[in-house]
């Protein structure tokens, strides 16, 4: 048997793979989309409460999950904030940002696995590759622009050839302030909620980040 005829079993097999990968991905978007109505701070904040002991670790598990299927993050900073507070409310959410930034630039990847050049797609592509030429500072400018979807940014860019560290520096640091924003959020509103008179400094914290996260694209730009 010639080799080429040994290999095209394991061909068909990575692409089936994919194919599945993706049709599965394509099901869970499709179905957060005909449920989005649920899809609402006070449920997914029951969710993970009814699991105390393991909360942290189902609020990961759930924010890489919202992170495959376009479920917006600012969703999730207010729940973390909402269920662990500020400090621990940002560890997790910032955790959260980042693995599923990562789960989603993997699976693209994997899906992609050098089928689409990036010459060929006349507006992403340009952006694509200064993004791969930039590196972590360049993803973090894109991290920093709050109009990209989250989502779409993670799949985009794992058509490039970014190393997964810089990739990942650069997710961390781009999503942190509007992380610290909406976690801030989720803070006060979990402290008014309780009748706590300290709400307004997380209140105020997250004022400042947005802010921060809406001008420094702007700086960054007229420098």
């Amino acid at each position: 048997m010639s080799l080429s005829a040994e290999r095209a079993p394991l061909s068909r097999l990575r692409l089936a793979g994919r194919v599945l990968v993706l049709a599965l991905l394509v099901a869970g978007i499709v179905a957060v989309w005909l449920n989005r109505a649920a899809l609402e701070p006070n449920a997914i904040r029951a969710t993970i409460e009814s699991h105390s002991a393991i909360a942290p670790l189902v609020f990961l598990l759930l924010h890489i999950v919202a992170s495959l299927l376009f479920v917006p993050r600012t969703l999730m900073g207010l729940v973390a904030g909402g269920v662990f507070d500020f400090w621990w409310g940002l560890v997790w959410a910032a955790t959260g940002s980042v693995l599923g930034a990562v789960a989603g630039f993997l699976i693209a990847r994997y899906v992609n696995s050098g089928m689409i050049d990036l010459e060929s797609l006349p507006k992403l592509g340009p952006m694509l590759q200064r993004a791969e030429a930039g590196g972590w500072r360049a993803v973090t400018m894109l991290r920093l622009i709050p109009v990209i979807p989250h989502s779409f940014t993670n799949y985009a860019l794992g058509l490039t050839r970014l190393s997964l560290g810089g990739y990942a520096l650069g997710s961390l640091l781009g999503q942190l302030p509007m992380t610290v924003a909406y976690v801030s959020f989720g803070a006060a509103g979990g402290r008014a909620a309780t009748g706590s008179q300290d709400w307004l400094l997380p209140a105020i914290v997250g004022a400042v980040a947005l802010a921060a996260s809406i001008l420094l694209p702007h700086w960054r730009k007229a420098r």
